[in-house]
């Protein structure tokens, strides 16, 4: 049984310097800090996916984002939802990392997914295509109620994400995700 610490990278799929769902992020990270590290990366450089530049001298952005993926036990991905669906610079990074095809650095990564929205809904819309999405770039997806924030505008104070029942869902899906990411790195028991 590996004793390391499980490193995680977190990714908010907006660019707004107040982005809620960076709030979200920071919130989850801080409070699972005694247990494990939250690496937050953000996508502001991450230039406009284009086949052209996608061989062997890749946009430098790009492969740190690809080798901070390879890198990690785990994502987590805190988005809000624009016009019904995922932000378009989250879907833009996952299309980079999702190179090659089947056999990128998300294949079989563990991801949580968390959402958020002003609206009623809390993100569903862009949960649901994140989740088609990773289906494509063979992650795992952990398998929770689908965490979903909604009000978030109301949650946020003073820049930080203050919801206190929110946030224990939230811990209750990331121990789900902890879960999942012994699965991937202990060997199964044979008897």
């Amino acid at each position: 049984m590996r004793d390391l610490q499980p490193r995680i990278l977190g990714i908010p799929g907006s660019l707004r310097r107040g982005a809620y769902s960076s709030a979200v992020l920071h919130a989850l990270a801080e409070a699972v800090r005694e247990r494990v590290h939250v690496e937050i990366v953000t996508l502001e450089k991450i230039p406009l996916y284009n086949a052209d530049l996608d061989g062997e001298h890749k946009p430098e952005a790009v492969v740190a984002l690809k080798n901070a993926i390879r890198a990690c036990d785990a994502l987590v991905l805190s988005s809000p939802e624009y016009n019904y669906g995922m932000p378009g610079v989250l879907k833009n990074a996952l299309d980079w990392a999702s190179r090659p095809g089947y056999q990128s650095v998300l294949k079989g990564k563990p991801v949580l997914i968390l959402t958020s929205s002003p609206g009623m809904l809390g993100g569903a819309r862009a949960q649901a295509q994140l989740r088609q999405t990773l289906a494509g770039t063979l992650s795992r997806v952990v398998a929770v109620p689908e965490v979903l924030i909604a009000n978030v505008a109301a949650k946020v104070q003073d820049g930080r994400f203050v919801d206190a029942t929110s946030l224990q869902f939230m811990l209750e899906a990331f121990d789900s995700l902890l879960v999942e990411i012994h699965r991937a790195i202990e060997p199964p028991v044979r008897t």
